[in-house]
């Protein structure tokens, strides 16, 4: 994501002598009056649009929680395989939708509209609450999914839920780029929307676990060259998104790592600012880097959850975590001490 915007100045540039276009939004077909359900291993939209569902449950039982887990930018729904394997071993269930866009769901590779995205999760949350309906439910939204999340909550378009969890969630929103990237921006999603940037020549990593990266790069469901129209959508998600800190759902665990080199630590510290006062717990892992659920220390952040989820989003992390990020937020600076 990050990579990708910094690379747009140089390619808007390049197609000024094109004609000129829009940004494309693939939005929800139908007139919305199919009823919803689960329908196996898929999610059925109003629109009829149909999601793939992947879930890791404990074996026997209702599960002493569930968790809905919101996928991040040019993923999908199984990128949560191991922690949701990991969580599944510890009596919670994990479910996971790909977004419209991205994996399997329909229009793969287009940008579906803020819209969509509120409007899908907040399906999704009806439609596990109704199946588990006794069970505490939580939202954990990586990345991008974070910025849904945001969104969603401060529409106030999402039934009660337990927590929300918050990793590394997408919130570099206008403004806090520097000019050049938003004029960038702007400038491509009109001149060269249809555009693919990867920014794969830039020194940029997502997370310190290579074989994780390395398994990324060949996954065919993975976008690694997204559209610049889908760059924008994106941004304009981000710019929701961060404005939405105020109105975020509690109790909240916001989780980031002092290696993210995709979502800056300004705007993540600006979001941090922003959230309540109570019922906020802001977790900083300094070994951490974009991909906190896959990095090389991820058990450590699955341990934090659990631990968070099992007290009912009160007690203190084992990690220590939570520690580390409200000494950084007093010194304004979400960063390893000694860097």
């Amino acid at each position: 994501m990050r990579r990708a915007l910094a690379a747009l100045l140089g390619i808007a540039l390049a197609g000024l002598s094109g004609a000129g276009c829009s940004p494309r939004v693939a939005a929800p077909g139908g007139n919305g009056s199919v009823e919803p359900a689960i329908c196996g291993d898929t999610l059925r939209m109003p629109d009829g649009a149909r999601l793939p569902l992947n879930r890791w449950r404990p074996h026997g039982g209702e599960p002493e929680a569930v968790i809905l887990a919101v996928h991040g930018f040019g993923d999908h729904g199984l990128a949560f395989d191991t922690p949701g394997a990991w969580f599944a071993a510890h009596d919670i269930a994990v479910y996971a939708y790909d977004q419209r866009g991205f994996g399997g769901a329909p229009d793969v590779g287009m940008w579906p509209g803020t819209d969509a995205l509120v409007g899908d999760l907040a399906t999704t949350v009806r439609l596990i609450r109704a199946r588990h309906s006794e069970t505490p439910l939580y939202l954990l939204g990586t990345s991008m999914g974070g910025a849904v999340v945001l969104t969603a909550a401060a529409r106030d378009a999402l039934p009660p839920v337990a927590g929300t969890i918050l990793a590394a969630p997408a919130v570099w929103a206008r403004s806090t780029m520097p000019f050049y990237q938003r004029w960038a921006l702007w400038l491509g999603a009109r001149v060269v929307p249809w555009l693919t940037v990867s920014g794969s020549e830039l020194d940029v990593r997502a997370s310190d676990n290579t074989a994780e990266l390395y398994a990324l790069g060949v996954d065919p469901r993975v976008i690694g060259a997204p559209r610049v129209d889908v760059l924008h959508g994106l941004t304009n998600l981000m710019d929701a998104a961060l404005a939405a800190g105020d109105d975020t759902l509690t109790p909240l665990l916001a989780l980031y790592g002092a290696h993210d080199e995709i979502v800056p630590a300004r705007p993540m510290l600006k979001l941090w600012r922003k959230l309540p006062a109570a019922g906020v717990t802001r977790a900083l892992y300094a070994d951490g880097w974009h991909m906190l659920l896959r990095d090389r220390h991820a058990h450590r952040v699955w341990r934090d959850i659990a631990a968070w989820i099992e007290s009912g989003g009160s007690s203190a992390l084992p990690s220590g975590a939570a520690e580390a990020g409200a000494r950084a937020l007093k010194r304004g600076a979400l960063s390893a001490p000694d860097e």
